[in-house]
């Protein structure tokens, strides 16, 4: 089984830029298309970004397009997204997984983004 965990989430003030990892062990995710999600309190997951499993295709939601870069090295089994123009509204913990998410509801445990305005 595929564990993910996710890093390089933290506080930034509006505007500013974060890189989150996303660090696959277990099993290699190189044949699977990735995605990035989040969570913010109250509210449902929210999908933002999907890789194909070579890297040459990628999708993007409307929240986030212009703003956020998917990207993935599967000789390092890792995933990334480069998130520019922060905004108060993408605080959130932030997810990646395979895409579409497994039958089986795993999900890491997420790093924290904060943006502040």
């Amino acid at each position: 089984q595929v564990q993910l965990v996710e890093s390089g989430g933290g506080l930034v003030r509006t505007g500013g830029s974060l890189r989150l990892s996303c660090a696959a062990s277990g099993r290699t995710v190189s044949f699977y298309a990735m995605g990035w999600f989040r969570q913010a309190p109250g509210k449902e997951r929210e999908f933002l970004a999907r890789i194909s499993w070579s890297g040459g295709s990628t999708y993007y939601a409307d929240s986030v397009k212009g703003r956020f870069t998917i990207s993935r090295d599967n000789a390092k089994n890792t995933v990334y997204l480069q998130m520019n123009s922060l905004k108060p509204e993408d605080t959130a913990v932030y997810y990646c997984n395979r895409y579409p998410p497994p039958p089986d509801g795993y999900w890491g445990q997420g790093t924290q983004v904060t943006v502040s305005s």
